[in-house]
């Protein structure tokens, strides 16, 4: 799914949709309020080999990666804290 947010192209993967589809209604209005404001927010660089980029939204976490020149972003998962950082 792409939406244009804020100049930027907003693409969500699959995996990315179907974490959004398993939250409450209250996290799920809140999670996707805060993506269409990317590349604002609590937004930091992961370390590791792939440019990833992390949105952290209470104590869930949004893993994307930005394409600055395409200005593109592409939304990876929805995970809890916890299990935000596992492969």
């Amino acid at each position: 799914m792409a939406t244009e947010g804020g100049g930027w192209t907003l693409v969500l993967a699959p995996a990315a949709l179907k974490d959004l589809k398993r939250l409450s209604k209250t996290d799920r209005e809140r999670i996707v309020a805060a993506i269409d404001r990317l590349p604002a927010g609590d937004v930091r660089r992961l370390r590791g080999p792939r440019p990833e980029w992390r949105l952290r939204v209470g104590d869930w976490r949004i893993r994307f990666e930005r394409d600055d020149q395409a200005r593109q972003i592409n939304v990876l998962a929805v995970r809890s804290r916890g299990s935000a950082y596992r492969r």
